[in-house]
């Protein structure tokens, strides 16, 4: 493919006009042909001065434009499955944001739907993996360079939670980011979960348990924790210490300078993902541009989706029950093991 890749992008939410902008203004190789959003306004709205953007309220319309090169879908994860079905009827590339699809037994109904193509055409949007710290502790981790990793510890703090946000989100929705970060940084599947919850702040909504310790395990034992704290107040903050046989590495938490100054020290927590990981949003689209003019993915996968998406459950039965929790997965099926 010689020209642009021609992107219609599906809801015009928050992350949906962020991406729309990031391929408009930000990304080579890329156009944005169409913007779908059930609410005819915010389609229209989110189109607006993007050159040649139509604005449509159905998906269909979009995948029988045959401008159409490829899908980014944005839209809540409880309608990804009917876009995502219907995005590989067309077989295009597709980068899907997180959710893949929100429970494990529907995300295996879409990678079987993909495995039938004999390619990969669906790409995940776990931006984490994209930011430079998470891209370097990969490496080195990859490296052997300080032995092998024994564990990970992990810091995941949110400001404040909006209305309605419930302790199974807190999984889903945050702590999920910590599932395919251990995934990627062991390169192993996660056999266990179990969930710790202890002394509740009181800026927590009620019937919510905040802060949460999630333990997990890998399959050569690799152990791993995550603080999920959603309403610290002070910030946004997310960071991991990686502990291997020979040195332990610290990545994340702090952006910008550390000042010492007029008898003070410190530097600045940044108010939320979309100012921490920027950079790492800007990469992640411009690998998934790249690799969709090959005719490959540039990221993870539908099984990453799927195996993110049987750790959440687990997460959430173990929040529940008090229990470890083993993960369920199906085999990996030969597509997705190169």
């Amino acid at each position: 493919m010689s020209r642009n890749l021609s992107v219609a992008v599906i809801g015009a939410g928050r992350m949906g006009v962020d991406h729309i902008q990031r391929l408009a203004r930000r990304t080579h190789g890329a156009e944005v042909s169409a913007v779908v959003d059930i609410d005819p306004a915010r389609a229209a709205a989110a189109a607006a001065g993007v050159p040649g953007a139509a604005a449509l309220t159905d998906i269909r319309a979009a995948l029988e434009d045959p401008r159409t090169d490829a899908v980014l879908i944005a839209t809540p994860g409880f309608l990804h499955e009917d876009a995502l079905h219907a995005a590989l009827a067309r077989d295009i590339p597709i980068l899907c944001e997180k959710p893949l699809t929100p429970d494990s037994v529907s995300a295996w109904r879409v990678l079987q739907a993909e495995e039938k193509l004999g390619r990969k055409r669906i790409q995940v949007g776990f931006m984490r993996r994209y930011d430079a710290e998470y891209a370097h502790l990969a490496e080195l981790i990859r490296s052997g360079e300080l032995g092998e990793l024994l564990m990970l510890h992990h810091q995941h703090r949110n400001p404040a939670t909006p209305p309605g946000f419930s302790n199974e989100m807190l999984i889903n929705d945050s702590v999920v980011h910590e599932f395919d970060a251990v995934r990627f940084f062991s390169a192993e599947e996660i056999t266990s979960v179990r969930v710790r919850t202890g002394k509740t702040t009181r800026n927590a909504p009620a019937g919510m348990n905040d802060p949460q310790q999630v333990l997990m395990e890998t399959t050569s034992g690799v152990l791993a924790d995550v603080e999920i704290y959603v309403n610290a107040q002070y910030g946004y903050e997310v960071g991991t210490q990686a502990v291997f046989e020979q040195g332990v590495v610290r990545i994340g938490n702090h952006a910008g300078p550390y000042l010492s100054a007029r008898g003070r020290w410190g530097g600045t927590v940044l108010p939320g993902f979309a100012e921490r990981f920027s950079a790492a949003y800007d990469r992640e689209i411009q690998s998934w541009v790249d690799a969709a003019l090959q005719g490959d993915i540039g990221g993870p996968s539908a099984w990453d989706g799927y195996a993110a998406a049987a750790c959440c459950e687990a997460g959430v039965e173990a929040q529940k029950t008090g229990r470890t929790v083993a993960v369920e997965l199906h085999e990996k099926p030969l597509l997705y093991q190169s």
